[in-house]
Order: C-alpha cells, then sequence, then structure tokens
C-alpha cells in the first residue's frame, strides 16, 4: 500500500478499503508533505483550479433549545451569544448585497432553533426570494423542515439546504442529548428527496476520533450530499468545551486531506473555527490540501479572516473563485 497507490485508486472512481483507510490514518505529520498534494490532486481532477466562495448572515440568534456542546447559541449554556428573532428581509438583502461583491456565489440564510414556525417560514420565503433576484444561489440553515415547508421555501428560489450532522453516529449523544442524530439523517434526506443542493458536514475537535471522523465521511458518502462543509472547533466561553484544545493545523489539514480522498466528488467547503486553528500563517495551505471552498467573511458568533486576504491567498495558491 501507498499514498500514490490510494490516490490512484481514487481517481479511477473506486473506494478505497477499510485497510487502507486505516493506512491514511495512520499516517504520522512528517508525511503531510506527501499526502496534502495528492487530496489537492484529486481535487483538481474533479474541481479544477476554482475555488468556491459561499457566506452566511447569522439571520436569527441565540436561545436554540437544543445542547449541542460546542453551541454558544444555545439557551442551556452560559455563552455569550446576541439574542434576536429573524432579521427583516431588506438586512439579508443587504448582507448578500456586500458578499456578492467580494465574488461569493452561495449565501446562506442561517437560524438558531430546531423547528420552523409559520411567521419564520415567510420571512425565509422571503428572504430567499431577495437573494435569488442578485443571482445568487439561495442556501438555508433553518434547523429540521418538513417535506411542506421545503416545498414552500423551494418555490421561493431556495437552491440549497444546510444541516450538519455535526459528528459520527456513534459519538453525537456526547455532544447533544435534545434531539435523536436520526432526526437529522431524517433531514438531510428530506432536503435530497425535495431537489435541493444539501449541504451536510460536521465540526472536528470535540473530542471525537479519527473513527468517527471516517464514519461520518461514509455515512455523507452514503447519503449522497452535494457539499460537506467542514467546521473546527472554536471553544467558546460558557459552553461545555470551553476548555477543549484546539485542533493543531496538521491535524486538521489531515482530516480535509483524509475527507478529500473519501469524498472525492463532494464539494468540501472549509468553514468556522479557520482563523482559530490556522491564524493567519497557516491559512493558505488549506486551499491545497482537498479543500474545494471557503466560507469567507464572519461565522455566526465568531469573527473570521478578511475577504481580500482569502483572495489574495487564493491567487497566490495559482487558483481562482469559482464563477458560480
Amino acid at each position: 500500500m501507498s499514498l500514490n497507490a490510494a490516490c490512484r485508486k481514487v481517481l479511477d472512481g473506486r473506494d478505497l478499503a477499510d485497510s487502507e483507510i486505516r493506512y491514511l490514518i495512520e499516517l504520522p505529520d512528517e508525511r503531510l508533505g506527501e499526502f496534502l498534494p495528492l487530496a489537492h490532486r484529486i481535487k483538481t481532477a474533479r474541481f479544477t483550479n476554482a475555488v468556491g466562495l459561499c457566506a452566511i448572515i447569522n439571520a436569527k440568534s441565540g436561545t436554540c433549545s437544543e445542547d449541542c456542546s460546542f453551541c454558544a447559541q444555545s439557551g442551556h449554556h452560559r455563552g455569550e451569544s446576541p439574542v434576536y428573532p429573524l432579521l427583516p428581509a431588506d438586512d439579508i438583502e443587504k448582507a448578500a448585497v456586500a458578499a456578492q461583491g467580494h465574488g461569493v456565489t452561495r449565501f446562506g440564510i442561517v437560524a438558531s432553533g430546531k423547528l420552523v414556525g409559520g411567521r419564520d417560514l415567510d420571512g425565509f420565503a422571503e428572504s430567499v426570494r431577495r437573494v435569488a433576484a442578485l443571482g445568487m444561489a439561495p442556501d438555508l440553515s433553518p434547523g429540521i423542515l418538513d417535506r411542506s415547508q421545503l416545498k414552500t421555501l423551494k418555490h421561493a428560489g431556495l437552491k440549497g439546504y444546510h444541516h450538519n450532522l455535526e459528528t459520527s453516529a456513534s459519538f453525537f449523544p456526547r455532544m447533544c442529548s435534545t434531539h435523536a442524530y436520526e432526526e437529522d439523517v431524517a433531514a438531510v434526506r428530506a432536503g435530497i428527496d425535495a431537489g435541493l443542493h444539501v449541504c451536510s458536514g460536521g465540526i472536528f475537535g470535540i473530542g471525537e476520533s479519527w473513527d468517527d471522523r471516517v464514519e461520518l465521511a461514509l455515512l455523507l458518502r452514503e447519503l449522497k450530499v452535494h457539499s460537506v462543509p467542514v467546521n473546527f472547533l472554536h471553544p467558546v466561553p460558557g459552553t461545555p468545551l470551553e476548555n477543549r484544545p484546539v485542533l493543531s493545523p496538521e491535524e486538521a489539514l489531515k482530516i480535509v486531506a483524509l475527507f478529500r480522498f473519501l469524498l472525492p466528488d463532494r464539494h468540501l467547503r472549509i468553514c468556522g473555527g479557520r482563523p482559530t486553528v490556522f491564524g493567519e500563517t497557516r491559512k493558505s495551505e488549506l486551499l491545497t490540501s482537498g479543500a474545494s471552498g471557503l466560507m469567507v467573511g464572519d461565522y455566526l458568533t465568531t469573527r473570521g479572516n478578511s475577504v481580500r486576504s482569502d483572495l489574495d491567498d487564493i491567487n497566490r495558491a495559482g487558483l481562482v473563485p469559482a464563477a458560480s
């Protein structure tokens, strides 16, 4: 077994065997210099030299009914998070226009909470219409939607439904106790059945094992999600994980490369926690580690890098922002 053989197998359209996945997991950090370029080669074969840019707005914040251990917006924790109802469509449209000016093509409207009520559904639909009218792809992360709600929002112009599984089914009960993992999986399936671009991924550095990471990747492959957001824990004061050590850049890069080998034809979008793990000095390494997209601008409750610096990194890496 060798890295080059594993890369050739993936490029030929074949899945890696369990023993081959184990080989990749056990690679020492000293071999990242071999691993990352091969992951980038797989990415380039499918997504050329383009980097997809997305951005989000925290459209409804705080007092979430769920107790996810990493989240500042949970009503169960003491994390400092702004609290406000769904923003007016005018404010969401204004944020989308600003993002579009930086070359962003997908704009996510993110709301805290598990379930959506009638008034919020109307507000989401209006905001989706506004974003779609700009020529952008409107995405929505509102919690769990039923088929009727998905149909209503798709009719309004919704292109993407974002609902993270966060981690493996095995590890999930240690992270969240207020709903079942199967509910999240059902939400992802509903989005796919509705014909939407489904974005579902996870957060890493919350105490999960490499086996948990592989389990998540293989489930996402089975579900046929289109895009996989990769988030890294930013420990937030007042949450159960406030003292959790931050992942090293090496481990984070290895996660991205492994996911590229396991999900060669899915978008891997690097999202939350990027500044925390990589800072200013190593953030450009992600662009040649298998990632095909970046979330730019600020995150839900934490600051992101400047969009200008991300665009400069893309240019220096010989890559270009994706046109659509």
